[in-house]
């Protein structure tokens, strides 16, 4: 316990003064997640497959390369566009051919690379284009999944009876979700109808934000569900107590993507 709460001062003390900075300190910061996220994620691969060093260095350059420029590049904005899908199919799958040893590269590790190349790099990006919004809808978003995370716990450890999905999470309970949810979408609507301040139908608010509540839970277990597969407990342990990157953001990354559906109602 001391040290996860050591960890979690540190993260707090690093984190929160980039978050507030925004603009370029902010996107650093985004860059750096997103390649350790990477790298978890290749090397939950390469137990199953000895992947070229190449084919993780090109992974981590496409990644660097959309989250940098992705704001402001031809072929980027709040959209992608054919050119990024074909260079990825290039680099990705002609190294099939090139390398030709299914042992060392081949068609799950391509597609393996490939998703997870364009997500993270999508997922960090999406967390760029809401700080470009103001960091009060980053807080916004946090505020979301730290509440719902925190009393999802505490209410499954209190009344928690009923298992919610036991084959991917077996601690996590009905009860605790939907108590999770509840305070989840509360306390947001509150920092939001004071700080943010905006002319949106409260009720609209509160459907938005309980839907990004009930997002962020399906999102930590989808990457639950991964771990499972690759009989893991956590992504790496770069986080003493924690776990790793992945294991900390996961619903966050899934709240996001989820926001960025509603941005131009909020």
């Amino acid at each position: 316990m001391k040290t996860r709460i050591i960890s979690a001062i540190i993260m707090i003390m690093v984190v929160i003064p980039l978050v507030l900075m925004g603009g370029l300190p902010f996107k650093v910061l985004a860059i750096a997640l997103a390649i350790l996220g990477l790298k978890e994620l290749i090397d939950l691969r390469k137990k199953e497959s000895d992947i070229p060093i190449v084919m993780e260095v090109i992974s981590y350059l496409f990644v660097i390369f959309l989250i940098a420029f992705g704001n402001n590049y031809y072929f980027i904005d709040y959209s992608l566009t054919y050119q990024i899908f074909i260079i990825l199919f290039l680099v990705f799958l002609l190294p099939l051919v090139l390398i030709n040893n299914n042992e060392k590269y081949n068609i799950k590790d391509a597609l393996y690379l490939m998703a997870s190349t364009l997500f993270l790099a999508i997922s960090f990006n999406t967390f760029i284009l809401i700080e470009n919004m103001g960091v009060v809808y980053i807080i916004y978003i946090a505020l979301i999944t730290v509440m719902t995370d925190t009393f999802a716990y505490a209410g499954g450890n209190l009344i928690g009876r009923h298992k919610l999905c036991p084959k991917i999470s077996p601690n996590k309970t009905v009860e605790g979700a939907v108590i999770g949810s509840l305070v989840g979408t509360v306390i947001p609507i509150m920092f939001y109808d004071l700080i943010i301040t905006t002319n949106e139908n409260i009720l609209v608010v509160v459907l938005i934000t309980l839907l990004l509540s009930i997002v962020g839970q399906l999102g930590d277990l989808v990457f639950s569900s991964i771990k499972r597969y690759y009989k893991v407990k956590d992504y790496s342990n770069i986080i003493p107590g924690h776990g790793g990157i992945l294991d900390r953001l996961d619903s966050l990354i899934f709240v996001a993507l989820t926001f960025i559906l509603f941005m131009n109602i909020l």
